[in-house]
Protein backbone atom coordinates (compact mmCIF):
# COMPACT_ATOMS: atom_id res chain seq x y z
CA UNK A 1 0.00 0.00 0.00
CA UNK A 2 1.35 3.41 -0.95
CA UNK A 3 2.47 5.58 1.92
CA UNK A 4 -0.21 8.26 2.46
CA UNK A 5 2.00 10.37 4.72
CA UNK A 6 3.94 12.84 2.60
CA UNK A 7 4.87 15.62 5.00
CA UNK A 8 4.78 16.02 8.76
CA UNK A 9 5.47 18.81 11.23
CA UNK A 10 7.48 18.54 14.43
CA UNK A 11 7.42 20.98 17.34
CA UNK A 12 8.51 21.37 20.95
CA UNK A 13 6.18 23.04 23.43
CA UNK A 14 5.97 23.95 27.11
CA UNK A 15 9.03 23.78 29.34
CA UNK A 16 12.23 22.72 27.63
CA UNK A 17 13.89 19.46 28.61
CA UNK A 18 17.30 17.96 27.77
CA UNK A 19 16.78 15.39 25.03
CA UNK A 20 14.21 17.36 23.04
CA UNK A 21 16.79 17.89 20.29
CA UNK A 22 17.51 14.17 20.19
CA UNK A 23 13.79 13.52 19.71
CA UNK A 24 13.56 16.11 16.92
CA UNK A 25 16.58 14.51 15.23
CA UNK A 26 15.00 11.05 15.44
CA UNK A 27 11.72 12.27 13.94
CA UNK A 28 13.42 14.07 11.05
CA UNK A 29 15.83 11.26 10.19
CA UNK A 30 13.27 8.47 10.52
CA UNK A 31 10.88 10.43 8.29
CA UNK A 32 13.62 11.07 5.71
CA UNK A 33 14.50 7.37 5.70
CA UNK A 34 10.88 6.61 4.81
CA UNK A 35 10.65 9.31 2.15
CA UNK A 36 8.60 11.74 4.25
CA UNK A 37 9.29 15.45 4.33
CA UNK A 38 9.53 17.26 7.68
CA UNK A 39 8.76 20.84 8.62
CA UNK A 40 10.04 22.20 11.90
CA UNK A 41 7.44 24.36 13.66
CA UNK A 42 9.23 26.96 15.75
CA UNK A 43 8.04 28.24 19.13
CA UNK A 44 5.48 25.52 19.77
CA UNK A 45 1.82 25.92 18.88
CA UNK A 46 2.25 29.65 18.38
CA UNK A 47 4.48 28.78 15.42
CA UNK A 48 1.54 27.10 13.71
CA UNK A 49 -0.60 30.17 14.30
CA UNK A 50 2.05 32.59 13.04
CA UNK A 51 3.49 30.43 10.21
CA UNK A 52 6.86 30.30 11.95
CA UNK A 53 8.48 27.24 10.38
CA UNK A 54 11.58 25.87 8.68
CA UNK A 55 12.02 22.95 6.29
CA UNK A 56 14.18 20.25 7.82
CA UNK A 57 16.35 17.44 6.49
CA UNK A 58 19.03 15.09 7.79
CA UNK A 59 21.67 17.81 7.59
CA UNK A 60 19.64 20.31 9.61
CA UNK A 61 19.63 17.94 12.59
CA UNK A 62 23.31 17.01 12.45
CA UNK A 63 25.28 17.49 15.68
CA UNK A 64 22.25 18.34 17.83
CA UNK A 65 21.85 15.06 19.73
CA UNK A 66 24.26 16.33 22.40
CA UNK A 67 22.74 19.79 22.76
CA UNK A 68 20.39 20.83 25.56
CA UNK A 69 17.34 23.00 25.02
CA UNK A 70 15.57 22.85 21.67
CA UNK A 71 16.67 24.17 18.30
CA UNK A 72 13.00 24.72 17.43
CA UNK A 73 12.52 26.95 20.49
CA UNK A 74 9.49 26.57 22.73
CA UNK A 75 6.68 28.74 23.98
CA UNK A 76 3.27 28.61 25.60
CA UNK A 77 0.43 29.98 23.47
CA UNK A 78 -2.68 31.44 25.07
CA UNK A 79 -4.16 32.10 21.63
CA UNK A 80 -3.95 28.41 20.71
CA UNK A 81 -6.27 27.57 23.61
CA UNK A 82 -9.13 29.25 21.75
CA UNK A 83 -10.95 27.81 18.75
CA UNK A 84 -10.10 30.86 16.64
CA UNK A 85 -6.39 30.41 17.34
CA UNK A 86 -6.52 26.72 16.42
CA UNK A 87 -8.34 27.66 13.20
CA UNK A 88 -5.33 29.79 12.26
CA UNK A 89 -3.05 26.87 13.08
CA UNK A 90 -5.09 24.58 10.82
CA UNK A 91 -4.73 27.17 8.06
CA UNK A 92 -0.97 26.79 8.35
CA UNK A 93 -1.32 23.01 8.23
CA UNK A 94 -3.28 23.30 4.98
CA UNK A 95 -0.73 25.72 3.57
CA UNK A 96 2.16 23.39 4.31
CA UNK A 97 0.27 20.23 3.35
CA UNK A 98 0.89 18.52 6.69
CA UNK A 99 -0.50 15.04 7.13
CA UNK A 100 0.61 14.76 10.75
CA UNK A 101 2.28 16.55 13.63
CA UNK A 102 4.69 15.18 16.23
CA UNK A 103 4.41 17.31 19.39
CA UNK A 104 7.18 16.98 21.97
CA UNK A 105 6.30 18.24 25.44
CA UNK A 106 4.09 17.60 28.43
CA UNK A 107 0.45 17.23 29.35
CA UNK A 108 -0.56 20.69 28.09
CA UNK A 109 1.16 20.02 24.78
CA UNK A 110 -0.80 16.80 24.32
CA UNK A 111 -4.13 18.38 25.21
CA UNK A 112 -3.44 21.07 22.63
CA UNK A 113 -2.62 18.42 20.03
CA UNK A 114 -5.85 16.55 20.78
CA UNK A 115 -7.93 19.73 20.53
CA UNK A 116 -6.31 20.57 17.19
CA UNK A 117 -6.97 17.08 15.81
CA UNK A 118 -10.62 17.20 16.87
CA UNK A 119 -11.10 20.61 15.28
CA UNK A 120 -9.38 19.38 12.12
CA UNK A 121 -11.80 16.44 11.92
CA UNK A 122 -14.75 18.81 12.24
CA UNK A 123 -13.30 20.80 9.34
CA UNK A 124 -12.98 17.66 7.20
CA UNK A 125 -9.19 17.39 7.60
CA UNK A 126 -7.37 14.16 8.42
CA UNK A 127 -4.59 15.52 10.61
CA UNK A 128 -2.85 12.87 12.70
CA UNK A 129 -1.11 13.97 15.91
CA UNK A 130 1.43 12.05 18.00
CA UNK A 131 2.86 13.18 21.33
CA UNK A 132 6.29 12.47 22.81
CA UNK A 133 6.59 13.04 26.60
CA UNK A 134 9.42 15.41 27.50
CA UNK A 135 9.46 17.07 30.92
CA UNK A 136 12.02 17.05 33.70
CA UNK A 137 9.23 16.51 36.27
CA UNK A 138 8.53 12.95 35.00
CA UNK A 139 4.85 13.58 35.76
CA UNK A 140 3.10 12.25 32.65
CA UNK A 141 0.58 9.68 33.85
CA UNK A 142 0.75 7.37 30.83
CA UNK A 143 4.54 6.95 30.77
CA UNK A 144 6.91 5.60 33.39
CA UNK A 145 9.64 7.90 32.08
CA UNK A 146 9.80 11.27 30.35
CA UNK A 147 12.67 12.74 28.34
CA UNK A 148 14.84 15.08 30.40
CA UNK A 149 14.31 13.58 33.85
CA UNK A 150 17.62 11.75 34.08
CA UNK A 151 19.66 14.75 32.96
CA UNK A 152 17.86 17.05 35.40
CA UNK A 153 18.52 14.59 38.23
CA UNK A 154 22.22 14.46 37.38
CA UNK A 155 22.39 18.26 37.26
CA UNK A 156 20.77 18.54 40.70
CA UNK A 157 23.07 15.88 42.13
CA UNK A 158 26.17 17.64 40.82
CA UNK A 159 25.04 20.97 42.32
CA UNK A 160 24.12 19.45 45.68
CA UNK A 161 27.38 17.51 45.91
CA UNK A 162 29.23 20.80 45.53
CA UNK A 163 27.02 22.47 48.12
CA UNK A 164 27.71 19.60 50.49
CA UNK A 165 31.45 20.30 50.32
CA UNK A 166 31.04 23.84 51.62
CA UNK A 167 28.28 22.88 54.10
CA UNK A 168 30.58 20.26 55.58
CA UNK A 169 33.47 22.70 55.77
CA UNK A 170 31.38 25.25 57.68
CA UNK A 171 29.23 22.72 59.59
CA UNK A 172 25.99 24.13 58.27
CA UNK A 173 22.53 23.11 57.13
CA UNK A 174 21.60 23.53 53.47
CA UNK A 175 18.04 23.75 52.12
CA UNK A 176 17.86 23.12 48.38
CA UNK A 177 14.72 23.74 46.33
CA UNK A 178 14.33 21.72 43.13
CA UNK A 179 11.60 21.84 40.50
CA UNK A 180 8.39 19.89 40.94
CA UNK A 181 5.32 22.07 41.37
CA UNK A 182 2.90 19.17 41.38
CA UNK A 183 5.22 16.16 41.48
CA UNK A 184 8.03 15.07 43.78
CA UNK A 185 9.75 12.56 41.50
CA UNK A 186 12.79 14.77 40.95
CA UNK A 187 13.17 15.73 44.62
CA UNK A 188 12.85 12.21 45.96
CA UNK A 189 15.12 10.62 43.34
CA UNK A 190 17.77 13.26 43.97
CA UNK A 191 17.29 13.12 47.74
CA UNK A 192 18.06 9.41 47.83
CA UNK A 193 21.02 9.87 45.49
CA UNK A 194 22.66 12.57 47.63
CA UNK A 195 21.84 11.04 51.01
CA UNK A 196 19.61 13.92 52.06
CA UNK A 197 18.71 14.41 55.71
CA UNK A 198 15.10 15.07 54.68
CA UNK A 199 13.07 15.38 51.47
CA UNK A 200 9.76 17.25 51.21
CA UNK A 201 7.42 16.36 48.33
CA UNK A 202 3.87 17.48 47.43
CA UNK A 203 2.56 13.90 47.40
CA UNK A 204 3.15 13.49 51.12
CA UNK A 205 1.83 15.75 53.91
CA UNK A 206 4.71 17.30 55.82
CA UNK A 207 5.07 16.71 59.55
CA UNK A 208 7.77 19.34 60.01
CA UNK A 209 8.82 18.27 63.48
CA UNK A 210 9.09 14.58 62.55
CA UNK A 211 10.28 14.81 58.93
CA UNK A 212 12.81 17.63 59.29
CA UNK A 213 13.65 18.70 62.83
CA UNK A 214 13.81 15.22 64.35
CA UNK A 215 15.95 13.98 61.44
CA UNK A 216 18.41 16.82 62.01
CA UNK A 217 18.51 15.99 65.74
CA UNK A 218 19.17 12.29 65.03
CA UNK A 219 21.94 13.21 62.61
CA UNK A 220 23.53 15.53 65.17
CA UNK A 221 23.39 12.86 67.88
CA UNK A 222 25.12 10.48 65.43
CA UNK A 223 27.97 12.99 65.12
CA UNK A 224 26.98 14.76 61.92
CA UNK A 225 27.41 18.54 61.85
CA UNK A 226 26.05 19.31 58.37
CA UNK A 227 22.58 18.59 56.99
CA UNK A 228 20.97 18.56 53.55
CA UNK A 229 17.25 19.24 53.12
CA UNK A 230 15.80 18.80 49.60
CA UNK A 231 12.46 20.47 48.89
CA UNK A 232 10.24 20.11 45.81
CA UNK A 233 8.87 23.57 44.97
CA UNK A 234 5.32 22.23 45.33
CA UNK A 235 5.96 21.14 48.93
CA UNK A 236 6.97 24.57 50.21
CA UNK A 237 9.33 27.43 49.54
CA UNK A 238 12.92 26.79 50.56
CA UNK A 239 13.33 30.18 52.26
CA UNK A 240 10.28 29.51 54.46
CA UNK A 241 11.56 26.01 55.30
CA UNK A 242 14.91 27.50 56.23
CA UNK A 243 13.27 30.05 58.52
CA UNK A 244 11.26 27.30 60.21
CA UNK A 245 14.45 25.35 60.89
CA UNK A 246 16.13 28.39 62.39
CA UNK A 247 13.11 29.16 64.58
CA UNK A 248 12.88 25.56 65.80
CA UNK A 249 16.50 24.71 66.65
CA UNK A 250 18.55 27.86 66.17
CA UNK A 251 20.50 26.68 63.11
CA UNK A 252 20.76 29.29 60.34
CA UNK A 253 20.45 27.32 57.07
CA UNK A 254 21.87 28.36 53.72
CA UNK A 255 19.10 28.31 51.11
CA UNK A 256 19.69 27.51 47.43
CA UNK A 257 17.03 27.54 44.72
CA UNK A 258 18.44 25.66 41.74
CA UNK A 259 15.88 27.12 39.35
CA UNK A 260 16.22 26.83 35.59
CA UNK A 261 19.75 25.43 35.72
CA UNK A 262 17.92 22.10 36.09
CA UNK A 263 16.53 22.38 32.56
CA UNK A 264 19.85 22.94 30.82
CA UNK A 265 22.88 20.91 29.89
CA UNK A 266 23.86 18.19 27.49
CA UNK A 267 21.39 15.28 27.78
CA UNK A 268 22.49 12.08 29.45
CA UNK A 269 22.88 8.78 27.62
CA UNK A 270 19.50 7.63 28.92
CA UNK A 271 17.73 10.74 27.65
CA UNK A 272 19.42 10.61 24.24
CA UNK A 273 18.60 6.93 23.77
CA UNK A 274 15.01 7.23 25.03
CA UNK A 275 14.37 10.30 22.88
CA UNK A 276 15.73 8.52 19.83
CA UNK A 277 13.50 5.49 20.39
CA UNK A 278 10.44 7.65 20.99
CA UNK A 279 11.07 9.83 17.93
CA UNK A 280 11.40 6.73 15.77
CA UNK A 281 8.20 5.24 17.23
CA UNK A 282 6.27 8.48 16.60
CA UNK A 283 6.98 8.37 12.87
CA UNK A 284 6.19 4.66 12.75
CA UNK A 285 2.82 5.40 14.36
CA UNK A 286 2.01 7.96 11.66
CA UNK A 287 3.04 5.51 8.95
CA UNK A 288 0.59 3.00 10.39
CA UNK A 289 -2.16 5.62 10.00
CA UNK A 290 -2.55 5.91 13.77
CA UNK A 291 -3.82 9.29 14.83
CA UNK A 292 -4.07 10.81 18.29
CA UNK A 293 -1.37 8.72 19.97
CA UNK A 294 1.12 9.29 22.78
CA UNK A 295 4.43 7.45 22.71
CA UNK A 296 5.08 6.01 26.17
CA UNK A 297 7.72 4.04 28.00
CA UNK A 298 6.04 1.33 30.06
CA UNK A 299 8.01 -1.41 31.81
CA UNK A 300 10.99 -0.65 29.60
CA UNK A 301 9.03 -0.99 26.36
CA UNK A 302 8.11 1.79 23.93
CA UNK A 303 4.37 1.78 23.22
CA UNK A 304 1.92 4.07 21.49
CA UNK A 305 -1.31 4.67 23.38
CA UNK A 306 -4.60 6.25 22.39
CA UNK A 307 -4.21 9.91 23.32
CA UNK A 308 -7.66 10.33 24.85
CA UNK A 309 -7.22 7.31 27.08
CA UNK A 310 -3.62 8.21 27.91
CA UNK A 311 -4.61 11.67 29.13
CA UNK A 312 -6.95 10.12 31.70
CA UNK A 313 -4.24 7.85 33.12
CA UNK A 314 -2.57 8.66 36.43
CA UNK A 315 0.82 7.57 37.68
CA UNK A 316 1.02 5.92 41.07
CA UNK A 317 3.74 7.66 43.05
CA UNK A 318 6.38 5.19 44.22
CA UNK A 319 6.07 5.92 47.91
CA UNK A 320 8.29 2.92 48.65
CA UNK A 321 11.18 5.17 47.66
CA UNK A 322 10.25 7.46 50.53
CA UNK A 323 10.31 4.43 52.82
CA UNK A 324 13.83 3.70 51.53
CA UNK A 325 14.88 7.28 52.25
CA UNK A 326 13.51 7.13 55.79
CA UNK A 327 15.26 3.82 56.47
CA UNK A 328 18.60 5.17 55.30
CA UNK A 329 18.13 8.48 57.11
CA UNK A 330 17.00 7.08 60.46
CA UNK A 331 19.70 4.45 60.91
CA UNK A 332 21.19 4.93 64.41
CA UNK A 333 24.81 5.10 63.27
CA UNK A 334 24.20 7.01 60.07
CA UNK A 335 26.81 9.39 58.63
CA UNK A 336 25.14 11.67 56.08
Amino acid sequence: MENQVKRIGVLTSGGDAPGMNAAVRAVVRTAAHRGIGTVGIRRGWSGLINSDFVQMNTSSVSHIINKGGTILYTARSQEFMDEAGRAKALGTCRLLGLDGIVAIGGDGTFRGALALSRQAAEAGMNLRVVGIPATIDNDIGCSHYTIGFDTACNTCIECIDKLRDTMQSHERCSVVEVMGRHAGYLALYVGIAVGATAVLIPERPVDFEKDVIENIRKARLAGTTHYMIVVAEGAGKAFYIGQQIQDAIGIEPRVTVLGHIQRGGSPSARDRETASRMGYAAVQSLLQDKGNRIISLLDGQIRDLDMEEALTMTKTFQMDRYDILESLTNSPSIAF
